[in-house]
C-alpha cells in the first residue's frame, strides 16, 4: 500500500474555520442510539481522544434528549480549550424518546443554543449547525439567526448537515459555511456527484459521518431493541444478509493487508481528499485506538479499486424511506 494518510497532522475546516485533527470523535452512540453504553467508558474515551490530539468533538442537542451534551460537558471540565465543539440542533424529541419533527426558526435557534451552552457548561460553541433543513423555514433565516449569535460571541463558525447544492449556496451567501456534515463512506458515495463539487468551489470542508455505515462495515450488528439500526434497511432482511457477505469479502481484503475492516474503511475515507474529516462514533477506548491506527494505513490504487468494486453492490438505503424522503441532500 502506498497512498499514505499519516502525513495529515491537521487541516483547516473551510476557508475561515478552526484547525482540526484529521479524525473527529462523534458522541451520538454514547447516549443510547445504538443501545446501552457505559458513561465512565464514554468519558474515558473522550479524554483519550483529546490526549491523542483529536480535538473536533461532535454532538447534537437531541442525542439522548440532552444527555449527550450533559455527558460531554462533564468530560470537558477543565479541558474546554482542547476541544473544538460541533453541535447540531433542531431535532424535536418526546419524553418517550420519539421524534417530533424539526424546528429551525430563528427564535428556535436562539432557544436551542441557550440550552446547549448550559448543558455543555461552555461560553461558546465552535461550530453550530442545523441538523437538517427545515422545509418550513428559508435557510437564509436560519443561517442569519446563527450569524447573529456569531456576532454576539456565542458561536464561532457555522456548519450545515445533510443538505444539497442549492441550500449550500444559499446558506453560504448569508455567512461563510465552515463544513458540511454528511454521510459518506465506501457504501454511501452519493455526495460525490453533485455536492462535493459545490463544496470544493466554495471552499467548504466535509465532516463525514457514517464512515463505517453505523457499524455495518465493522461487522457490528444491533443486539438490543433500542438500537435503532435494527430498523434500518441495510441491517435487515435480504438486504442485511447480502451486506453481511459484502462486509465479509472486505474483511478478507483487510486481513490480507494486516488490518481490520474498520481501518480499511477509515483509510479509504481519509484518502478521498484532505478536506474530508471522518467523524468516528467510538464508544470505547479500544474502538478509538483502532480508528486512529488507520492514519498510518497506506492504500494502493488497486486496493481502492477492489474496495470500491465490492462496495458498489451494497443493498438498501441508509435510512428508512420516510427519512430519506425528507433529506435535502438526496434531492
Amino acid at each position: 500500500m502506498n497512498l499514505n494518510t499519516s502525513a495529515r497532522s491537521s487541516l483547516q475546516l473551510g476557508q475561515t474555520g478552526p484547525r482540526v485533527f484529521p479524525i473527529a470523535l462523534g458522541c451520538m452512540g454514547m447516549s443510547g442510539m445504538y443501545g446501552s453504553s457505559d458513561e465512565r467508558e464514554s468519558i474515558a474515551t473522550i479524554h483519550a481522544a483529546l490526549e491523542r490530539g483529536v480535538n473536533l468533538i461532535d454532538t447534537g442537542d437531541f442525542y439522548g434528549m440532552g444527555h449527550n451534551e450533559l455527558l460531554l460537558g462533564r468530560a470537558l471540565q477543565g479541558k474546554r480549550d482542547q476541544a473544538v465543539l460541533s453541535v447540531k440542533f433542531g431535532g424535536l424529541r418526546s419524553p418517550g424518546g420519539g421524534w417530533g419533527g424539526f424546528d429551525a426558526r430563528p427564535v428556535a435557534v436562539r432557544n436551542f443554543l441557550a440550552y446547549s451552552l448550559t448543558r455543555l457548561g461552555v461560553d461558546y460553541i465552535d461550530i453550530y449547525r442545523p441538523a437538517r433543513l427545515d422545509p418550513a423555514v428559508p435557510i437564509e433565516d436560519t443561517i442569519g439567526a446563527i450569524a447573529e449569535m456569531v456576532k454576539a460571541g456565542y458561536v464561532r463558525a457555522i456548519g450545515l448537515s445533510e443538505v444539497g447544492p442549492e441550500t449550500i449556496r444559499r446558506a453560504h451567501a448569508v455567512h461563510p459555511i465552515t463544513d458540511l456534515q454528511i454521510e459518506y463512506s465506501l457504501v454511501s458515495r452519493g455526495p460525490e456527484a453533485k455536492i462535493f463539487p459545490v463544496l470544493r468551489e466554495l471552499g467548504i470542508a466535509v465532516t463525514a459521518y457514517g464512515v463505517l455505515s453505523r457499524g455495518l462495515l465493522s461487522g457490528s450488528l444491533p443486539t438490543e431493541a433500542q438500537d435503532y439500526r435494527a430498523h434500518l434497511p441495510r441491517f435487515t432482511g435480504d438486504d442485511g444478509e447480502h451486506n453481511r457477505k459484502l462486509v465479509a469479502a472486505l474483511g478478507e481484503l483487510a486481513r490480507s493487508r494486516g488490518i481490520s475492516t474498520s481501518q480499511l474503511a477509515i483509510a479509504w475515507a481519509l484518502s478521498k481528499g484532505e478536506t474530508i474529516v471522518p467523524v468516528l462514533g467510538a464508544r470505547k477506548r479500544s474502538q478509538l485506538a483502532e480508528a486512529l491506527d488507520a492514519l498510518s494505513v497506506q492504500l494502493r490504487p488497486e486496493d481502492m479499486q477492489a474496495m470500491e468494486a465490492l462496495s458498489a453492490s451494497v443493498q438498501g438505503d441508509r435510512y428508512q424511506s420516510a427519512q430519506m424522503a425528507h433529506l435535502d441532500s438526496e434531492k
